[in-house]
């Protein structure tokens, strides 16, 4: 069981690594719901979670075998930072322009539709994709 977000005064940090695989994708969001709980947010996260990690097994070396992604969260009152850690790769992640019939290359759009802010830091090594959603107040557990 993973700790909830309880209180208004704190900044909760929770992270976890997972497997590279398509099945941990899942898991990751279950990871991201057990921590966020019946927010209006967590359907938001959730989503967030799922693309960002699908997009770490395809495009970098955490979805090779052996390969890992982790999930981090950081929430205030206000705020959530998510982020998704990869193994790296030779394409920085970026938003692209997918055609209709396309049946890929719609997620960072997504992300960035969903979220305040999104962004990229790290190089071939590793890298954090991260994202900004913003949390209501008063929907918070006292």
């Amino acid at each position: 069981m993973y700790p909830a977000l309880n209180s208004r005064q704190e900044i909760h940090r929770w992270c976890r690594n997972f497997p590279g695989t398509k099945a941990q994708i899942s898991e990751a969001r279950r990871f991201v719901n057990s921590y966020l709980g019946d927010r209006p947010e967590t359907y938001t996260a959730e989503l967030v979670t799922s693309e960002l990690a699908t997009n770490a097994i395809r495009h970098t070396r955490s979805g090779q075998a052996g390969g890992r992604f982790g999930v981090t969260l950081h929430a205030g009152t206000t705020l959530l930072i998510l982020a998704v850690h990869d193994e790296g790769g030779s394409n920085t992640p970026r938003r692209c322009q997918a055609e209709n019939t396309d049946q890929n290359g719609r997620g960072l759009h997504l992300v960035e539709t969903l979220t305040a802010r999104w962004g990229v830091h790290g190089d071939d090594g590793g890298r954090t994709v991260w994202a900004l959603i913003p949390l209501n107040p008063a929907s918070q557990p006292a």
